[in-house]
C-alpha cells in the first residue's frame, strides 16, 4: 500500500522559509515523477512543483524562482524548498506521485494527507 509522510509545514511570516519534506514507502520512487500540488480554502488544487524521474523540474509559474523541488531516490524522500513565500502561498501542501505536466505542473496519481503552510503578513 502507498504511503506517504508528509512533514516541515507551518506558520511563518511572509518572505520567510519552509521546507517541506516526504517520506514515502509502498511502491518504488525510481518508477515514477513525484511532485507537489496545494489547496487552499475555497480555491482549486494547483500543481506546484513536479520532478520526473530522470530529474526534470517543472514548477507553476506562480512559484518559479522561489521553490526548489528536489528528490532521493535511495532515501526514498522528496522535498519541496519554499524561500520568500506569500500569504498567496498558504494552503494545505501536499506529496504526490503521478506525472509531470508543462500545462499543469503535476498531475496526480495518488497523494498523501497533506500538510498545512501558513503565511502571515
Amino acid at each position: 500500500q502507498s504511503q506517504f509522510v508528509e512533514s516541515g509545514g507551518g506558520l511563518v511570516q511572509t518572505g520567510g522559509s519552509l521546507r517541506l519534506s516526504c517520506v514515502v514507502s509502498g511502491f518504488t520512487l525510481d518508477d515514477y515523477a513525484m511532485g507537489w500540488f496545494r489547496q487552499a480554502p475555497g480555491k482549486e488544487r494547483e500543481g506546484v512543483a513536479c520532478i520526473s524521474r530522470r530529474g526534470t523540474s517543472y514548477y507553476a509559474e506562480s512559484v518559479q524562482g522561489r521553490f526548489t523541488i528536489s528528490r532521493d531516490n535511495a532515501k526514498k524522500t522528496g522535498n519541496l524548498q519554499m524561500n520568500s513565500l506569500k500569504s498567496e502561498d498558504t494552503a494545505v501542501y501536499y506529496c504526490a506521485i503521478g506525472v509531470c505536466s508543462t500545462v499543469a505542473t503535476m498531475l496526480p496519481s495518488s497523494w498523501g494527507q497533506g500538510t498545512q503552510v501558513t503565511v502571515s503578513s
